[in-house]
């Protein structure tokens, strides 16, 4: 990365790519434009680790590092891997007393956690594009049994309104966590988000800038906003973003059925002048 350039870090589902795993060329196109100038760009996703390596690869991105796992997986990218990626740092916790909670508040849940190789195992059967290839079902009982990456959460039963309140009740307080737009819930080690990995490869890779800039949609990504506004950098909101999650940006972009992600990097010589 050059001297002054940026550090970009982008969301995946909802900022990148459409609801149907759409990427546009023109988000690839400004994308590889922005590398080609010498600036970083990171994926920064809650998705697992191989999830997320197809669209890094559509991308063209071929080295480097990505936050996965909603910031509790970063991954190195590595053309001469067999995955084309390997583990680069995991964070975990024991599942056993937020599970044994969530379980008696949530009894027709479906659960899942995610194991520090990448895999899944689940006791009820999840969408078939949530979890990674590897995924096992098991009894509930064997999920609370070993260090995790991830606890996941679908609940059926509720709509994402009464699952926040839920949640709220339940009172979290071991681990992190982030609620999407359906009743779906992402349970990660305490302190663990995406600005925690970002933070962490970017003092890696001994960018000392406050140009930083990031983009996301979702609640996930409101920690990731925090962590860049809180040096001096930008962070961007999907059009289609929730109203909470706009309130945390420094800005709001298209959404991404408007290439939203392509319309910000356009426009980052302007960024140049007012960072």
């Amino acid at each position: 990365m050059k001297e002054d350039g940026w550090l970009i870090a982008l969301d995946i589902d909802g900022t990148l790519v459409h609801d149907d795993g759409f990427l546009s060329p023109r988000v690839k196109e400004q994308v590889n434009r922005v590398r080609s100038l010498g600036h970083h760009v990171f994926v920064s996703t809650g998705r697992a680790a191989a999830n997320a390596f197809p669209v890094i690869r559509e991308l063209g991105i071929e080295s480097g590092h990505a936050v996965c796992s909603n910031g509790a997986v970063t991954i190195r990218l590595d053309e001469q891997h067999p995955k084309g990626f390997e583990p680069h740092s995991v964070e975990t916790f024991d599942p056993a007393e937020v599970l044994t909670q969530l379980i008696d508040k949530l009894p027709n849940a479906h659960f899942a956690v995610e194991d520090v190789d990448g895999s899944y195992r689940f006791h009820k059967p999840f969408p078939t594009y949530a979890l990674g290839e590897q995924n096992f079902e098991t009894p509930l009982d064997e999920l609370l049994h070993h260090p995790v990456s991830r606890v996941v959460v679908l609940s059926p039963d509720h709509d994402v309104n009464q699952f926040i309140q839920l949640m709220d009740n339940v009172g979290l307080q071991s681990v992190s966590y982030a609620i999407g737009y359906t009743a779906w819930l992402d349970i990660a080690p305490r302190g663990i988000d995406k600005g925690h990995g970002l933070a962490k490869l970017r003092e890696e890779y001994g960018h000392a800038s406050s140009r930083v800039l990031v983009m996301g949609d979702g609640r996930n990504d409101i920690e990731m906003f925090q962590w860049a506004k809180s040096l001096g950098g930008y962070a961007f909101a999907m059009g289609q973003a929730p109203d909470e999650v706009k309130l945390a940006a420094t800005a709001t972009t298209g959404a991404v059925a408007d290439d939203g992600v392509a319309q910000v990097l356009a426009s980052l010589e302007g960024l140049e002048f007012l960072s």
